[in-house]
Order: C-alpha cells, then sequence, then structure tokens
C-alpha cells in the first residue's frame, strides 16, 4: 500500500521566484526567510517522495473570474509552468501520475466533491515556487505530482471545513492506493496578507501563530471560521491558509512538528512553512 510520509505546507510569494533567480539567499532581506528551509529541505530528502499531492491556488492561467471552479484536479501526464505576469523564469516541466490522479479523482466524487478533472492544465508560481524551495537544484524533477486547486479568489469560497474534509477525503485515497509509492502533500499559500484596498499590506502575526499552533493538535478548531472570518483575520488573500488546512487534514491520525519556521514580511505577506509526519511513522522508526 502507498505510504504517506507527512506534509509540508508553505508560502508562495511570487518575490520568492525573483529572489531565487537573482541568488539573493544570503541578502540581509532575504536571509531570514530562505534560512526555515534547510530543515525541511533535510526531512524531504530523508522522506524520499515519488509523489506530490499538492493543494494549492490557479492564478488566471487556467481558470479566471468567467469560469472559476472551487475544487479541480489535475489527471495529466505532464504539467508545464507558465509565466503569469510576475516576470519569473519557467521551471522544467513535472511529471503527473494520471493512474493516482483519477484514483483521487474517482474518491472525492464518490464523497460527493464535485470536482473539475483537467487532463490539460498549467501550473503556476503556488505550485512551483513551495517546490523549487523543498527540491532546490533546478533540472528534472525528483518526484511526480498530483496538483488540486482551490478557489481562494472568486467569491463565494469554499469553507475552512470544506477544506478540512477535502483534505480527508484526499488522504482516504492515498491511504487506499494499492501502489507502494511514498507520498508527501503539500498546501501553499498565505499566510495573512492583503494585496489591495484599504488593508493593503495588512498582516496578522498573532492571528498566524494561532493557527500554525492549531495545526499541530487541533487542526478542527480551524473549521469554526467561514470564509469572511478569514479575510476578516487574516486579509484578503489569507484565506490560501485553508490549503493548509487541507493539506493537514490529509494526513491519518496524530502528527509530529518536523519544523516550523515564520517570517514577516516576505514583500507585504506574512510567510510561513511547515512540516509534519505522521505519529506512526514516527512509532514505527522507534520500533
Amino acid at each position: 500500500m502507498a505510504t504517506i510520509v507527512g506534509a509540508v505546507t508553505s508560502s508562495h510569494v511570487p518575490a520568492i521566484g525573483r529572489a531565487l533567480e537573482k541568488g539573493l539567499q544570503q541578502d540581509p532581506y532575504w536571509q531570514p526567510f530562505f534560512a526555515g528551509y534547510p530543515p525541511a529541505q533535510r526531512w524531504i530528502a530523508q522522506a524520499k517522495p515519488d509523489v506530490a499531492v499538492v493543494f494549492y491556488q490557479d492564478h488566471g492561467l487556467n481558470f479566471f473570474l468567467d469560469a472559476m471552479p472551487t475544487f479541480a484536479v489535475g489527471a495529466a501526464a505532464e504539467y508545464r509552468n507558465a509565466d503569469e505576469g510576475w516576470g519569473i523564469p519557467t521551471v522544467a516541466p513535472f511529471r503527473g501520475d494520471p493512474a493516482l490522479s483519477w484514483h483521487v479523482i474517482e474518491t472525492l466524487v464518490a464523497d460527493e466533491f464535485d470536482v473539475t478533472t483537467c487532463q490539460r492544465m498549467l501550473v503556476d508560481h503556488a505550485l512551483t515556487l513551495p517546490m523549487a524551495l523543498l527540491w532546490p537544484g533546478g533540472g528534472a524533477w525528483p518526484v511526480r505530482i498530483v496538483p488540486i486547486t482551490m478557489n481562494h479568489v472568486q467569491h463565494p469560497l469554499p469553507s475552512p471545513r470544506r477544506a478540512y474534509r477535502l483534505g480527508q477525503s484526499v488522504g482516504r485515497a492515498l491511504a487506499s492506493w494499492p501502489g507502494d509509492e511514498r507520498i508527501v502533500v503539500l498546501g501553499t499559500g498565505g499566510l495573512s496578507h492583503q494585496l489591495d484596498g484599504r488593508r493593503a499590506g495588512f498582516i496578522n502575526k498573532p492571528f498566524d501563530l494561532m493557527c500554525m499552533d492549531a495545526l499541530v493538535d487541533e487542526p478542527e478548531k480551524l473549521t469554526r471560521y467561514s470564509a469572511l472570518d478569514l479575510v476578516r483575520e487574516a486579509g484578503a488573500q489569507g484565506t490560501e491558509l485553508m490549503a493548509w488546512i487541507a493539506a493537514r487534514a490529509a494526513l491519518p491520525g496524530r502528527v509530529r512538528k518536523v519544523h516550523a519556521h515564520y517570517h514577516v514580511p516576505v514583500s507585504n505577506t506574512a510567510a510561513g512553512l511547515m512540516v509534519f509526519e505522521p505519529e506512526s511513522a514516527v512509532l514505527a522508526r522507534a520500533a
């Protein structure tokens, strides 16, 4: 059976792509942000996943305001990256895993999620930047991907409770997959930020840290919020936190926090990173 090795949640601020392009990892502005990633990179190297299932947000490459699915799942053999307007260099294509994607899709539909199925799909910075932060160095990607987009752009948005249940359903799909793949789940976006309007530049550090703490032992606490509550507490784009909630919900049972890092600001965003692994994996190693 497949093994879910853990989950990683990470910000995906477009400015990170420019910093990577220019080699600014040791720049005084950027060093505190990039300093958080080596522990996550080491954990990834030790976990050796074959597949990354990625909850993220599409920023206009596949969907726009005139046609915005609440949830969409990629079922392609390959995913190419395109610049959606930030001037970030494109990266090498990602290999897909169509068989696993279809298994996830079938499980979600059986659980009454009306997902959009994409047999052709582009991926943007919300997927490519966390991948580049976790697997640095460029070149061919060492994992296949199953991309799952969540609407955090066009209201009405799904609720945190719906995001949690989405993650649970995906987790059941992965746990029932008969292959021997090692699977890591990623959730990208946030944390608190607002890009426009009277609250442009809004960051709520206490709320961010509360959410990061809750994700470890009581993630269902965050399902008490509505999407509009998240807008108030985390900014208009802070609703991307729901991708973190979905990724955490995909893990079976209790988890151990392997690593966490928080830094403000990156551009005008609160940047966060967390690594979780199932408690069952910790016990198995101890045995």
